[in-house]
């Protein structure tokens, strides 16, 4: 099953991301991993990715979503992926849904974890990472998996805050990109949602993040096993 995982920053996407690489034995696509592995190989796309991050600029789509399809050809992929951190705008939307159609490529399900901008800036800055793995749950804002005492309470490791989690005008920024409904992320969400409107697909799984992290995992499992994922 191919798949497009969205989520604002502080929602728990990337908890439940990593549940569905490990439950379904999909491979968990995103950008930011698609370009160091191209730039350490020194691709040819790589090597143009490379101008862009270094000067801080985001890398464009004529870039971007040729790496992201070779990705996609890779043998892995084969009985599926999920991708992650793309689109990010309608723009880019766009040219993802026409380029997949070129390729043949079926886009079968759209994941988005639903989350309120203030909740979800409340959660990163309460964050907390076991220095032992990032994908414990441990957050000082959030009840149901406050750590003890600063430890993991998951295996009981050192817990440490990202400088970004603590950088409001960081959060903002990314949030900004996220909710706009204009031209950012939840425009390209809805540009998904009306296509399957008119198409039948991609089957749209929505997601409350408001709920604790093995109910949005519950309510996950639920969903893509209607759609006959197992």
């Amino acid at each position: 099953m191919n798949i497009v995982f969205f989520g604002p920053n502080g929602s728990g996407k990337g908890t439940q991301g990593a549940i569905i690489k490990d439950r379904y034995k999909i491979p968990h696509i995103e950008t930011g991993v698609i370009f160091r592995g191209n730039i350490s190989m020194g691709t040819e796309l790589g090597e143009k990715a490379r101008t862009y991050i270094d000067r801080g600029e985001l890398v464009p789509d004529e870039v971007t979503i040729p790496l992201v399809l070779d990705r996609l050809r890779e043998a892995d992929c084969r009985n599926g992926w999920l991708l992650d951190g793309f689109p990010r705008n309608i723009s880019q939307a766009i040219r993802l849904d026409v380029a997949l159609r070129q390729e043949g490529l079926d886009l079968d399900a759209l994941i988005e974890i639903v989350l309120g901008r203030e909740a979800a800036k409340k959660r990163i800055m309460g964050r907390r990472i076991c220095v032992n793995d990032n994908n414990h749950p441990n957050n000082i804002n959030i009840e149901a998996i406050r750590p003890d005492d600063d430890r993991c309470r998951i295996c009981g490791a050192e817990l440490r805050t990202r400088d970004d989690d603590q950088d409001e005008a960081a959060i903002d920024q990314r949030h900004d990109i996220y909710y706009n409904k204009e031209d950012g992320t939840l425009a390209a969400i809805q540009y998904f949602k009306d296509l399957s409107h008119k198409r039948g697909t991609p089957a749209i799984l929505e997601l409350d993040g408001g709920n604790r992290v093995e109910e949005v995992t519950r309510e996950l499992i639920g969903k893509l096993g209607n759609l006959g994922l197992k």
